[in-house]
């Protein structure tokens, strides 16, 4: 698996907020990141922001918040949500259209996975003034063998595996990229998700990793769900808060 490999992120736009709502566990890591990053009247980038649902929160906590995101079709959803609120650039993590030093804060939040670090990371370094910080929120690598789909889809857990940077090997690498005094805060987050919405999650391939399996692994472990899922389907999210300052 390529660093950086994502799928077309402008089809799944208008289906993505739906699929992934702001539940009690985005709340929850959206205070982590709120408190752990500081970010209360700050200038603050948000890397990846796809639909714009965590900039506009930011946002209406009182920070000054811009965003930018590679699709055209995500943009256009943050527009429709934040409004004013929130300033939109379309653009790369690889190439940020923002000049050096202009953020007080980044937050990166399940965007490094999809993003060419050793080019990214500099670039996130470039646009943060001195004093800044970035906040980076990512998946620990036990998350990909407690998530409730590993047992339905063979390869996952493997493709998440090599895709998400383990929080040692990330913290390397935004040292290498300029920041310093990187530290790690862990968050997990005990959930789980009813019958019904796992299979409408399931069908409209709501994480990115879903549309990167074999499609004959996929249909197999959609069909073999819709016959095995119970009720309620128990399950915990692994947080890793990667915090990184200037």
């Amino acid at each position: 698996m390529a660093t950086g490999e994502a799928p077309d992120f402008d089809r799944l736009a208008g289906e993505y907020d739906r699929l992934r709502p702001a539940d009690a566990a985005w709340q929850g890591v959206l205070e982590t990141i709120w408190a752990e990053g500081d970010l209360a009247g700050r200038r603050v980038l948000d890397v990846g922001c796809g639909t714009g649902l965590f900039a506009a929160e930011l946002a209406r906590r009182g920070a000054k918040v811009w965003g930018v995101d590679p699709s055209a079709e995500m943009l256009a959803e943050a527009r429709r949500r934040a409004g004013p609120s929130v300033g939109l650039k379309q653009g790369r993590a690889e190439a940020l259209p923002f000049r050096d030093g202009w953020f007080e804060r980044a937050v990166l939040r399940l965007v490094v996975h999809l993003v060419d670090r050793p080019r990214a990371l500099p670039e996130v370094r470039r646009v943060l003034a001195p004093g800044g910080r970035a906040v980076v929120a990512t998946f620990r690598p036990e998350h990909f063998e407690r998530i409730w789909l590993a047992r339905f889809f063979p390869s996952l857990t493997e493709v998440d595996r090599a895709r998400f940077p383990e929080p040692a090997a990330l913290a390397v690498e935004l040292e290498r990229a300029g920041f310093a005094s990187v530290r790690t805060v862990e968050v997990s987050q005990p959930s789980s998700v009813a019958r019904d919405e796992a299979l409408e999650r399931l069908r409209g391939r709501y994480i990115s990793t879903l549309w990167l399996l074999p499609e004959d692994e996929y249909l197999a472990g959609l069909a073999r769900a819709e016959l095995e899922l119970a009720p309620e389907t128990p399950y915990s999210l692994e947080w890793s808060i990667v915090v990184a300052s200037v």
